[in-house]
């Protein structure tokens, strides 16, 4: 931890967001002393996890002038991490048994995480920091602080200076459409996962899905309930890939990736088969965009790399005043949001410091470079994998927090082991019943439970 070179002070800062990352921020900057103020457009906390049957006009969400829909949850979204891993560490993801009304799987719904949300918000009174309602429309630099300028749901806009800003936006409603040969001619129907909420639409349909991760594996399962076909293009697979699956309903299929589109509406594969779809789903992630930050061209995203940015949290000639929480990709998400907001609320206190501007820099150059050096392209700069701990541990260290506990991240190593093993079932059988067990014990040596419960969640294999 580099020590403190000036006294402990509080600042007046603005949080973008009152999805997990800004509630997670907005309490982390309280405890620290700071004043907050949480800048929300929707009615009520949650973010990514609010789930809305509307789509955009758009449904590749390509068109700058389109009304944007925020969420990206579709009707049948279970998490495809465990519960114990996911939730905040002094606020445990648990099930809550005696409301018959909550999703206590393991697994569970994309309401039950919004419930947990809901519930974390109310217990350290985060509502209160909150417009709702209230969208920024702009932010920028001015004589050393932040002016804030944000329009609520009468249109109305007001300017605001703040000592920091804490970007917690999210990047889920930017979709990148990869690019297919031919597919300007091809006649069928478009459409990315941002924009997919059920499978009705696509009943007796021959569907092309793009994508075989978690989304890619869910939507083409769920679409194959009702479709007359479902074919998957896997990036990650052999040229030669072909693949009949029998479940969920016998009418699914893996291949490589996707050769090129033809006006005729057929799609070939690179392993040499094709088929007449009706329909391409690309489940083939998200773009970073900032629309509302100015930062006189200093900060820029390039090829969906947000750079400058020293550990993926602060732009160096724009620190402290200017962070961002919830960038990198990993599978706790939520600890990380924790953790790097704790970092970010004891910088702006003065209680630890950075680098100076020139060697944050240096340490991202020399980041960047080592990328490059391991073919690891720059779209995937913010994509942390087998290094996410390691990371963790750094900015815990640096902020002196607990490190992360080893048996979170053990959970979501199996876990993604059996979601690409068994893309079926993993959410109901699984083989890590010892790490529940350490989990629910480590809640209860802190009192985050009130009691051990007398059985642990078991599979169903």
């Amino acid at each position: 931890m580099a020590p403190a070179q000036n006294p402990i002070s509080s600042k007046h800062v603005a949080v973008i967001g009152a999805g997990a990352s800004g509630l997670i921020a907005a309490r982390e900057l309280h405890r620290e002393g700071h004043t907050v103020v949480v800048f929300e457009r929707e009615k009520q906390v949650g973010g990514l996890w609010i789930y809305s049957p509307k789509s955009e006009s758009d449904p590749l969400g390509l068109d700058p002038t389109r009304p944007i829909v925020h969420s990206s949850v579709y009707e049948s979204l279970r998490t495809n991490l465990p519960r114990e891993c996911m939730g905040f560490r002094d606020f445990p993801f648990v099930p809550c048994v005696d409301d018959f009304s909550r999703d206590s799987r393991r697994y569970p719904s994309h309401r039950e995480v919004l419930a947990y949300l809901q519930d974390f918000a109310r217990e350290f009174k985060i509502e209160e920091m909150v417009r709702f309602e209230t969208e920024v429309v702009r932010v920028e630099t001015v004589d050393g602080k932040w002016r804030v300028r944000s329009k609520n749901s009468d249109d109305l806009s007001k300017d605001e200076i703040f000592d920091a800003v804490v970007v917690c936006s999210g990047h889920y409603t930017e979709p990148y459409v990869a690019h297919i040969p031919g597919i300007k001619s091809w006649p069928g129907k478009q459409i990315h996962s941002h924009n997919y909420r059920v499978p009705g639409p696509f009943k007796n349909e021959v569907v092309v899905v793009i994508g075989n991760f978690a989304s890619g594996a869910d939507i083409s399962r769920d679409v194959a309930k009702v479709a007359k076909e479902v074919h998957i293009a896997s990036r990650g697979s052999e040229a030669s890939t072909y693949e009949k699956l029998s479940v969920p309903t016998n009418n699914l299929w893996i291949h490589s990736e996707i050769e090129t589109a033809c006006d005729d509406g057929s799609i070939f594969f690179k392993n040499g088969k094709a088929v007449h779809a009706d329909t391409v789903v690309y489940c083939t992630g998200y773009k970073y965009k900032f629309p509302f930050l100015e930062t006189n061209g200093y900060m820029s995203i390039d090829d969906n790399r947000v750079e400058p940015l020293y550990k993926h949290v602060f732009p160096p000639a724009l620190a402290p005043g200017l962070s961002f929480v919830g960038l990198p990709g990993m599978g706790i998400q939520f600890v990380m949001f924790e953790i790097q907001s704790k970092w970010v609320a004891a910088i702006l206190s003065g209680r630890v410091t950075l680098p100076a501007p020139e060697k944050m820099m240096e340490d991202l150059i020399a980041s960047y470079a080592m990328l490059e050096a391991l073919g690891i392209p720059k779209r995937h700069t913010h994509k942390l994998g087998k290094i996410q701990s390691k990371y963790l541990d750094w900015v815990a260290e640096e902020c002196g927090c607990q490190l992360v506990e080893p048996w979170r991240t053990q959970q979501v190593d199996r876990g993604y082991g059996r979601l690409v093993s068994n893309p079926e079932n993993y959410r109901d059988e699984w083989d890590d019943d010892d790490l529940i067990k350490e989990a629910y014990e480590d809640f209860a040596s802190k009192k985050l439970i009130s009691f051990l419960p007398s059985y642990f969640p078991e599979s169903g294999r």
